[in-house]
């Protein structure tokens, strides 16, 4: 009885590390991309056509440019769901896209430094 309890608790444990494992859609095969909660058979023989007919996708901008169906809020869904494309997640990008503005933008700091 004890075997059989540390059998399911192991298994349990495995099974768990494999749900919240990443995969990267240059690198998945169809099963792991099926696994991918909001990609079904259909979406994954997609991905895989347009991965063998143009090669792996640069970023995450190339996959929602060349797969029917991906735009950016999609994307991000799947993302938070473990997909990732060259081992980088999808982010919404807003605050990201607020700070680096904030850095890059000479005359932001210029008016902040002449107060």
């Amino acid at each position: 009885m004890l075997k059989k309890i540390v059998f399911a608790v192991a298994t349990l444990l495995a099974s768990m590390s494999f749900a919240f494992a990443d995969v990267d859609v240059n690198k998945a095969d169809q099963a792991a991309l099926d696994g991918i909660k909001g990609i079904g058979p259909a979406k994954s023989k997609a991905i895989l056509a347009e991965r063998t007919k143009g090669g792996n996708f640069k970023d995450w901008s190339d996959f929602e440019t060349r797969i029917k169906g991906i735009g950016p809020k999609n994307s991000i869904k799947l993302s938070d769901a473990g997909l990732t494309v060259n081992g980088q997640a999808k982010t919404s990008g807003n605050k990201e896209d607020a700070a680096s503005q904030a850095v890059k933008s000479p005359s932001a700091t210029k008016a902040k430094s002449t107060k």
